[in-house]
């Protein structure tokens, strides 16, 4: 995909995102009037059908890359495209082997009260350990099994994930990370991530 083409999506579907976005967390936090809610259902209702009136195909798959990633925009923590994705931008280290997010995990993330999910720290974790293991998506590699510890819970606001390949063993790389907030460790994760058959064939 080109530069231009790139950028003109992002401005067109970027914005949509983040306002579905605003509209999840208003819906967590709203003690509007039930005439005000039934408003809001109607103009909802009828943004649904508008998007609706042209939708690409289930089945249609089109790979895209941009600056040697692939465009996952659909992708449930960095997807540009999908607003339950938090999202995350992902910033690779200089060796090549490790990777890092800082984001802002909102109500619509929450498991105990304040806290973020512990499945949602495991999704996030999971995501993070695939990118330094994958070398920021450009090689087929896949979750094998992982292992999450969990330090203490992770409040919701603004956080930080690492990422780094600890060994390679053939087809198998071996990666540990952790999320963080400003006091600390919240989690850490062990991963072990997985060349698929057919990728060690095409070598």
């Amino acid at each position: 995909m080109s530069a231009d083409e790139h950028d003109r999506l992002v401005a067109l579907y970027g914005p949509l995102t983040d306002d579905m976005r605003e509209l999840i967390e208003a819906a967590l936090r709203t003690e509007a009037e039930p005439d005000a809610i039934a408003t809001a259902r109607t103009a909802i209702q009828a943004a649904t059908e508008a998007l609706r009136s042209r939708e690409r195909e289930d089945s249609q798959v089109v790979r895209y890359s941009f600056n040697g990633r692939p465009l996952v925009w659909n992708n449930a923590v960095i997807g540009l495209r999908n607003a339950i994705a938090p999202p995350l931008t992902i910033h690779q280290g200089d060796d090549g082997i490790s990777c890092w997010s800082e984001f802002t995990m909102n109500a619509a993330y929450e498991g105990p009260p304040g806290l973020v999910h512990g499945g949602v720290c495991a999704l996030v974790l999971d995501h993070v350990l695939g990118e330094a293991a994958s070398e920021g998506l450009t090689k087929p590699l896949f979750t094998g099994t992982i292992t999450i510890r969990y330090v203490r819970g992770t409040p919701l606001g603004r956080l930080r994930a690492e990422a780094a390949v600890e060994r390679t063993e053939r087809f198998k790389s071996f990666v540990s990370g952790h999320l963080s907030d400003a006091e600390g460790i919240t989690a850490e994760a062990e991963g072990i991530f997985i060349k698929p058959a057919w990728a060690r064939e095409a070598e």
